[in-house]
């Protein structure tokens, strides 16, 4: 398969070539309850507590509440179950899949000096998952939306990019394949011109005049109603590697630095097959097809301490700093239509076989902030407190002089909102045994609660405590749901499923002392 890269004609034609979207953003600015198995059966309500490498990764004052060096590893069976509703019409898909998700050391290091008041140091680094993308669903459904126009077909989409663009800009030579005008369409113009391409090429839109400087388009489907069968296939995921510092002031006030390397992998299939039979539509399948590549570094850091207030009481505070990725991406694309006539079918492939490499770009994601709270309940238990706040409407894009990503970046300013997180967590000892459990709430990053929800989740596990080594257990489960666009407009709005997502993990850690 070709390759090729979308370059650009000074600094406006920049705004044509971007094909990401701010629901990746967000995907990309997102973390879940990753890493060991106490941690998980808490809910992360870690703030406050240390002493376990997934609180490291939380708050970097965690590692010097250690008494000696420590090391864990864990894997998980991660589980996600897509309820689908289109048009009242339901569907499920379940997948699973084992991860080694954790792995890290903390080295403690005691001050010999008695007349100093710093008591402990600590080295540490982790290893851990941060966000799964693993997920698949279908809808289908038949789309009565557009009784007066083809607002709710996939034709509409070709038709947002046609509009307004010459003839001569959007189509192939004569006697040029649709490799080499696909491709040299993306370098002069871009994305949105291979788009209205595509759906000139494959008959969906028809010129009102035939000649190179016509800008208006009518398409060959009919208003009424369509059938849809969207499939919608990724994986990937965020991860991070943090490299820890950490000291310990008379045993009461502890303190710490993460540097943190980020890692994203995001690949994306999808799928939109219809169907009508719509009077006044000659085109009545449609079979389009999109495929996504990410992949991106980033960097971040993270302050933290926690305060022995009482033997008893515990206080923790962490300040995570924006992360700073640099992404790249690719794109590839088809489509295929049924054109029916009186008498005869025709079918069109437009298959370019082309792979756009758009410029790397860079993502800022939001900032955060948290407090925690724990209360030891005579060396026998411990309840914790954590709450979190993220303002995701200040995740920005840059190069911010580029039209487009200024312009997405006002979108994010008024579609995302500030979000808070509360996570509740509980540990109880009977001899060598730990029972835990933990619950959390997220609330939606987006400003109308709608487009995605918010999370709800609950935990519970045990441990097992053999001196130098311990073995734990985890269950979790978080519930979301959110609304779906089967494609982009620049204007009108686009149909939509809703999906409500349930993860359901098992996860079991070895942790030694080293």
């Amino acid at each position: 398969m070709k390759k090729f890269k979308l370059l650009f004609i000074g600094i406006l034609s920049m705004s044509t070539i971007y094909g990401q979207e701010i629901s990746d953003v967000l995907r990309y600015s997102q973390n879940e309850i990753h890493g060991t198995a106490r941690f998980r059966a808490m809910s992360g309500a870690f703030g406050a507590l240390g002493g376990d490498m997934s609180a490291v990764s939380l708050n970097p004052a965690g590692s010097v509440v250690f008494s000696q060096s420590h090391a864990s590893v864990t894997g998980s069976v991660v589980g996600t179950d897509n309820t689908t509703n289109y048009f009242s019409n339901y569907s499920n898909s379940e997948e699973s899949k084992f991860q080694i998700n954790q792995g890290g050391a903390a080295f403690i290091f005691r001050n010999n000096n008695r007349s100093s008041d710093w008591t402990k140091f600590a080295l540490s680094f982790n290893y851990e998952r941060t966000n799964n993308h693993n997920s698949s669903w279908n809808a289908r459904g038949l789309n009565t939306d557009g009784d007066q126009d083809f607002s709710n077909s996939v034709a509409s989409y070709f038709y947002d990019y046609a509009d307004g663009k010459r003839l001569d800009e959007i189509s192939a030579l004569p006697d040029e394949s649709i490799t080499r005008a696909y491709r040299e369409i993306g370098d002069l113009y871009g994305h949105a011109h291979q788009q209205a391409f595509l759906g000139y090429e494959s008959y969906i839109l028809d010129p009102e005049f035939d000649e190179d400087d016509n800008t208006t388009y009518f398409a060959n489907v009919g208003p009424g109603s369509f059938n849809h069968n969207y499939t919608y296939i990724a994986a990937g995921y965020n991860s991070k590697m943090s490299f820890n510092l950490a000291t310990q002031y008379k045993n009461i006030l502890s303190l710490g630095l993460n540097l943190n390397s980020h890692f994203l992998s995001y690949d994306r299939t999808t799928i939109l097959l219809e169907d009508n039979s719509n009077i006044g539509s000659t085109i009545t399948n449609i079979d389009f097809r999109n495929n996504l590549w990410t992949r991106g570094t980033g960097f971040s850091f993270q302050l933290g301490a926690i305060v022995k207030v009482t033997p008893e009481f515990r206080a923790g505070i962490v300040y995570d700093s924006p992360t700073w990725y640099s992404i790249d991406e690719e794109t590839s694309q088809s489509v295929t239509t049924v054109e029916e006539t009186d008498s005869n079918s025709f079918t069109t492939v437009i298959n370019p076989g082309i792979v756009n490499v758009y410029p790397r770009y860079n993502l800022q994601s939001p900032g955060r902030i948290t407090g925690s709270l724990a209360y030891i309940i005579a060396k026998r238990g411990l309840i914790s407190f954590d709450y979190s706040n993220t303002n995701y409407s200040k995740t920005q894009l840059s190069p911010t002089y580029d039209d487009f990503f200024a312009d997405q970046n006002e979108v994010m300013r008024n579609t995302f909102a500030n979000a808070s997180t509360y996570r509740f967590g509980a540990e109880y000892k009977i001899k060598q045994i730990s029972l835990r459990g933990g619950y959390r709430f997220e609330e939606s990053p987006y400003a109308n609660k709608t487009t995605v929800g918010d999370l709800t989740g609950f935990s519970f596990g045990l441990g097992c405590n053999f001196g130098s080594m311990r073995i734990d257990l985890a269950y979790d489960q978080a519930e979301r749901s959110s609304q779906n666009s089967l494609y982009n407009l620049n204007f009108g709005t686009p149909p939509s499923a809703n999906v409500n997502t349930k993860n359901q993990n098992f996860t079991f850690t070895l942790a030694f002392n080293i």
